[in-house]
């Protein structure tokens, strides 16, 4: 497996061959999630904890500039971290349930690094949690991930062409309830 940043730009920057490149990879999920997922799944919410302690309590977009204590920024972030990863468990059990209905492989490996390499831009756009005035940069950013949804899925999941793109708007129907629901850490006072 690439380097984290590696990966991370080849991805963002040319998916179509970066996930050629990914379909034939042996790669163990302890690898993905320790190498790449955590490490990406980190940054929104420090960059959120950081952004209630300096600037104050949230409310989704807008900053309510109401004091946040050290406790409470690192408890909202201990819970966005775990929301991010049940996310990308849930989008990549999602993939791997669906695949076979239509005419795809059930593989958890391939639907991990589906989901987590497509997840990409959303984990990076986590940077932007460090102002609430950044909150539709993130919401645009985030939604490339559905693009690379739409590439990766067939590519990986070996659906065949004539049932890829209704596996994918179905996918995509799933990842954008998981990021609706992700959503919610916004909310979530400490």
């Amino acid at each position: 497996m690439e380097s984290l940043a590696s990966r991370a730009k080849g991805v963002m920057f040319e998916p179509r061959a970066t996930f050629k490149e990914v379909e034939s990879e042996f790669t163990k999920p302890g690898e993905i999630w320790g190498k790449y997922v955590i490490p990406l799944a980190l940054i929104g919410p420090v960059a959120g904890a950081l952004s209630r302690l300096v600037f104050g309590r949230r409310l989704g977009g807008a900053t309510l500039g109401e004091p946040v204590t050290l406790a409470g920024a690192l408890m909202w972030g201990a819970v966005a971290f775990v929301i991010a990863l049940v996310a990308i468990f849930l989008l990549t059990q999602i993939i791997t349930q669906l695949a076979p209905q239509f005419g795809g492989q059930k593989n958890d490996v391939q639907a991990l690094k589906v989901a987590a390499y497509a997840s990409t831009p959303a984990l990076v756009a986590g940077i932007f949690n460090i102002h609430g005035v950044f909150y539709i940069v993130t919401i645009l950013v985030s939604i490339y991930s559905l693009y690379l949804l739409y590439l990766g899925l067939p590519i990986l999941m070996k659906v065949p062409k004539d049932r890829a793109m209704g596996y994918t708007a179905v996918v995509i129907i799933g990842a954008i309830v998981l990021f609706l629901l992700q959503s919610v850490r916004d909310y979530i006072t400490f």
